[in-house]
């Protein structure tokens, strides 16, 4: 029994203190005039790269001019698990390629390897923290939207509204931070819902590139108000695309990071649930924001 009661305690002690070490991970995040958040990470034990933490994809994903550079590991794609640490946490992820990601970075990596924990995006201390558990005091804090996600073919989606001329449409969003820009609406949704458009003032016509280098014409127009949670954003220079769409068979909007980096946000995937808070960059211009005329 005395033997039994020793080894429990051996277990005990060295689980716990286990555990103590893995409560949270706290890693330090970059911003970029691009508002594109990134972190250091280790590939394979071998590579430092410079990674966006981008919400609307999954696993990693690098881009080929450094699958074809430099790499001390050159991995199989699409098939074969390699380790990534990212803070004090090493996690399995496969890897793909694309032609482009998000500026001064090497590639991107997905909500997925955070799966059954909580991140915590902390823009006012430029933080992520990986955590076991919700900490009690968010739930409690009524600064705090509450938003549930709904996940389709592994998007993590939320509900939002626009607004334009008295007409309010609510959406599902894909919730985006390797989107750099405020929010993409899809012109099928605008158009099933009646959204007058034709009244959003046009701030400018460009062709963008996709992820894959392909050309994604898009107007960039005032709309009226982009409300997330309780919280109402106005004047939000929105993007309007009719090709680029992340679900075939079903329409949705994108929420990009010039909106999202406006909250400090825990994403809860043990519960499925969104908490945003605005923080210090709440009131700041947008990104392609219509100029008011001078007077």
């Amino acid at each position: 029994m005395k033997h039994i009661l020793l080894v429990s305690l051996l277990l005990l002690s060295r689980y716990g203190f286990t555990q103590a070490r893995v409560m949270s991970d706290t890693i330090a995040f970059a911003m970029n005039g691009e508002n594109n958040m990134y972190v250091k990470a280790v590939f394979n034990q071998t590579d430092t790269l410079n990674l966006n933490f981008d919400t609307g994809t999954t696993e990693l994903v690098l881009i080929n001019s450094v699958l074809k550079g430099n790499l001390k590991t050159v991995p199989k794609l699409y098939n074969t698990e390699y380790a990534l640490q990212i803070g004090k946490t090493s996690y399995s992820t496969k890897v793909y390629d694309a032609e482009l990601t998000a500026h001064e970075t090497d590639g991107r990596f997905g909500w997925d390897l955070f799966k059954n924990k909580v991140v915590e995006l902390d823009y006012d201390k430029a933080l992520l923290i990986v955590h076991a558990e919700l900490p009690t005091s968010v739930a409690k804090n009524k600064a705090y939207a509450k938003l549930n996600i709904e996940f389709v073919k592994d998007l993590m989606l939320v509900k939002g509204s626009i607004e334009q001329d008295g007409v309010v449409n609510e959406n599902l969003f894909l919730f985006d931070t390797g989107y750099q820009r405020t929010a993409m609406l899809d012109n099928d949704l605008l158009t099933e819902g009646g959204f007058p458009t034709g009244k959003m003032p046009v701030i400018k016509k460009v062709i963008m590139k996709g992820a894959q280098g392909n050309e994604i014409p898009v107007i960039t127009a005032s709309l009226s108000a982009l409300r997330i949670g309780k919280y109402k954003l106005k004047n939000v220079p929105a993007q309007l695309v009719t090709t680029h769409k992340p679900l075939r068979d079903k329409n949705i909007h994108i929420l990009g990071n010039d909106v999202l980096k406006r909250f400090n946000t825990f994403l809860d995937l043990q519960h499925n649930v969104i908490y945003l808070k605005p923080n210090h960059l709440y009131s700041v211009a947008f990104t392609d924001q219509l100029k008011k005329p001078a007077h």
